[in-house]
């Protein structure tokens, strides 16, 4: 523990990051690779909370859903988080990490329901808890959900598990020109528009003095981050 600038953070993942090359669906070699990532901070002592996004199955505003009801198009989009969810549950689990899925709408054959007190003793044991479905509310994405299960559950930063190692000034596989920051503030990155995550996440996160580490999700980025070693882009507030 000694090590750990941070005690407790939330990490967020696309769930584009979990199908690999393909694009979509899920890439079993993929999934245990970003588990094995995850076990190994974990063993660190860090206490860890996860929100993925449902993006590689079904996303709420994607062409497959044109002509849906919005509401009934984002619900699917939660259905889609479980799924993710319960996968990356079964990849840390045989990774040796205790694990516990908590979703914000009922499926109690599946996972336990989200209750924020309930979610504290879990982290408080040592398990990871994936926290699925999003805020359980259409129109609102995993990234807002993300920014508000940290404030909950007294997270001290939010990590953006990304395939880059940090927030660019354009994007670097398209541009080999492309600057990246070490440390930017709230408002530029809205400003920017660098769709670091949606604009209400981070006007959440601004509000609560939250910071947000972008960082690569490979390559050992994520342990870089948390024992406070210069890796990613971290948004705050500027002095």
């Amino acid at each position: 523990m000694s090590q750990l600038k941070y005690k407790r953070v939330l990490l967020k993942l696309s769930g584009e990051a979990l199908a690999g090359e393909k694009g979509y669906g899920l890439d079993p070699d993929t999934v245990s690779r970003i588990c094995r990532e995850l076990a190994d901070v974990a063993s660190l002592g860090l206490e860890l909370a996860l929100v993925i996004g449902g993006g590689n199955i079904f996303r709420g505003l994607s062409s497959s859903a044109r002509g849906m009801d919005r509401s009934t198009a984002d619900y699917m989009g939660m259905l889609a988080t479980i799924l993710n969810a319960m996968a990356v549950q079964d990849a840390l689990e045989k990774s040796g990490c205790p694990t516990r899925v908590l979703s914000a709408i009922n499926t109690t054959e599946l996972c336990e329901p989200y209750i924020r007190r309930r979610a504290l003793r879990h982290l408080e044991k040592g398990r990871i808890v994936i926290c699925a479905a999003g805020t359980g509310n259409p129109y609102f994405t995993t990234d807002t959900a993300a920014a508000l299960r940290a404030m909950e559950l007294k997270c001290e930063a939010i990590i953006k598990g990304t395939k880059v190692d940090g927030i660019y000034d354009k994007d670097p596989v398209k541009h080999p020109d492309a600057v990246r920051f070490s440390r930017i503030s709230y408002d530029e990155t809205l400003q920017r528009r660098l769709q670091v995550m949606d604009a209400t996440a981070i006007t959440l996160a601004r509000e609560n003095h939250m910071p947000i580490i972008v960082c690569n999700m490979f390559g050992g980025d994520i342990r870089r981050v948390v024992c406070g070693e210069d890796a990613g882009t971290i948004v705050e507030e500027k002095d």
